[in-house]
C-alpha cells in the first residue's frame, strides 16, 4: 500500500460538500482541501493510503456523477505536489518558467504530476481555479530543456483528459516577472 492523494471536482457548491463527507465515510482519507472555487465549483483533495482514496473517489463519483467534472487518484504522487498546491514553493535558480493552463483543478494536478515525474523540475504553485472563472496553472522551474520536456508532458497529460487550455516556456525570465510571480 502506497501513499496517494485524489480528488474530486464538483460542479455545484451542495453536491461537492455532500460529496466530500461521503468521501470521508467511505474510508481513511486525510483532508487536503474542501472548499468553493470559482465559478462556484467545489473541489475536495485527500490523501492516504492508495486503496482508501480509491475507494473515497469512486463513492464520490457514484454519489453524483452528473455533477462530477473532473476526478483523478494517484498513487504515490511527486512530493513537490504538495508544496505546490499551498503555493510554498521557493525556488532558488531560474533557467526558465513553465506554465500549463487547465479547464479544471484535477486536470492541473495530474498534469503537474506528471511533470515533475517527466525531467528535473520544480514545481513553483498549482493555483486551482481561484479567480479564474474555474480554470488552473500549474508552474515549474529547471533548466530549459528539462522545463520543455516537462510542458511538453503536461500538455499531453491534459490534452488527453481534453481540458487543456494553453501553455508556455520562458526561457531565463526578467528578474521583476519572477518577483511578481512569487
Amino acid at each position: 500500500m502506497s501513499k496517494a492523494i485524489g480528488m474530486a471536482e464538483f460542479s455545484t457548491v451542495s453536491a461537492g460538500i455532500t460529496g466530500a463527507d461521503r468521501m470521508i465515510k467511505t474510508a481513511e482519507v486525510e483532508v487536503i482541501e474542501s472548499a468553493t472555487v470559482c465559478p462556484g465549483k467545489y473541489i475536495v483533495i485527500i490523501s492516504g493510503e492508495l486503496s482508501a482514496v480509491k475507494a473515497s473517489v469512486e463513492a464520490a463519483k457514484a454519489f453524483a456523477p452528473e455533477k462530477v467534472i473532473d476526478s483523478f487518484v494517484l498513487g504515490n504522487p511527486h512530493d513537490s505536489i504538495f508544496t505546490a498546491i499551498y503555493g510554498t514553493a521557493q525556488p532558488e535558480d531560474v533557467a526558465a518558467l513553465g506554465v500549463m493552463e487547465s479547464f479544471s483543478a484535477a486536470t492541473a494536478i495530474v498534469a503537474a504530476d506528471a511533470a515533475a515525474k517527466t525531467a528535473m523540475v520544480e514545481l513553483i504553485e498549482l493555483r486551482l481555479a481561484r479567480g479564474m472563472c474555474g480554470k488552473s496553472y500549474l508552474l515549474l522551474t529547471g533548466s530549459v530543456s528539462a522545463v520543455s520536456a516537462a510542458i511538453e508532458r503536461a500538455v499531453n497529460e491534459a490534452g488527453d483528459r481534453g481540458m487543456l487550455l494553453d501553455s508556455s516556456v520562458i526561457p531565463n525570465p526578467d528578474k521583476k516577472l519572477w518577483d511578481s510571480i512569487l
